[in-house]
């Protein structure tokens, strides 16, 4: 396993000082987050044009893209071009979001089926993430998602299962679908809070992931609208030795 951190944690700053502002911050990996409402990079663009975007990223930073994550559901057309963009830069995971409480299941299956079958082309991997007011808000869900759509994995975010009157603080469920990984700290009436203050125990996801031979990211991925300025970069350069250290 290795630490990254992600560029939403930089919604004020466009890509490239996203990037360096994590370089700053002794980070060596980077998820790419793609988002129509973003100052960064939006998916339609990188879809486009994947080559252009490719020879844009190399001439911007030496952080190593390790995912791209989408904030909102996109095309299969653009889906099959952020698929080329990310088999160009050699990123092999791509994490969609489920889509919102209410979406037949049924329908919800077809749709990941598609865009595994495009991104399998690649040799890139489709995780979905798990959040609140999705479908992978219900853990069961989340987990019976996986087992129907051959090739799909998660993104695991803790923070929302921690949240309400039944708090989930074990994930040995999730494990075996795990691609992916969003950090930040939490409690059980915060989303997000200064790390240290929250009950996020990352040393028990990590030995979970580890019988799992989890070996890919945990991501350092803060809530944009819930993020301090002021105190950010203490807060993500805490969060990156913190699971250094547990590693």
């Amino acid at each position: 396993m290795f630490v990254a951190g992600s560029t939403i944690c930089f919604p004020e700053l466009d890509f490239a000082e996203a990037c360096q502002a994590l370089t700053d911050l002794e980070y060596d990996r980077v998820e790419v987050w793609l988002s129509p409402n973003s100052r960064q990079l939006h998916p339609a663009d990188v879809a486009r044009d994947p080559d252009a975007f490719v020879a844009l990223y190399r001439e911007t930073t030496r952080l190593t893209a390790i995912a791209f994550s989408l904030e909102t559901d996109v095309s299969p057309r653009e889906f099959e071009g952020l698929s080329k963009a990310s088999k160009l830069l050699q990123v092999t995971q791509i994490t969609v979001p489920a889509s919102v409480l209410g979406t037949p299941f049924n329908a919800e299956i077809d749709r990941l089926r598609l865009l595994t079958q495009i991104a399998s082309q690649d040799g890139v991997r489709v995780s979905i993430r798990t959040e609140r007011g999705h479908l992978t808000e219900d853990p069961e869900t989340a987990v019976e998602l996986c087992g129907s759509v051959p090739g799909l994995g998660l993104t695991l975010d803790p923070s929302p299962y921690l949240l309400g009157p039944r708090p989930v603080t074990s994930f040995e469920r999730f494990a075996p679908h795990v691609f992916h990984v969003h950090l930040r700290d939490s409690t059980r009436e915060q989303l997000q809070v200064s790390v240290g203050l929250g009950e996020i125990d990352y040393s028990r996801l990590i030995s979970q992931l580890a019988r799992e031979r989890y070996d890919r990211a945990l991501c350092v991925a803060l809530i944009p609208e819930l993020t301090d300025v002021g105190t950010r970069a203490l807060e993500m350069r805490k969060l990156r030795m913190l699971l250094d250290s547990l590693l």
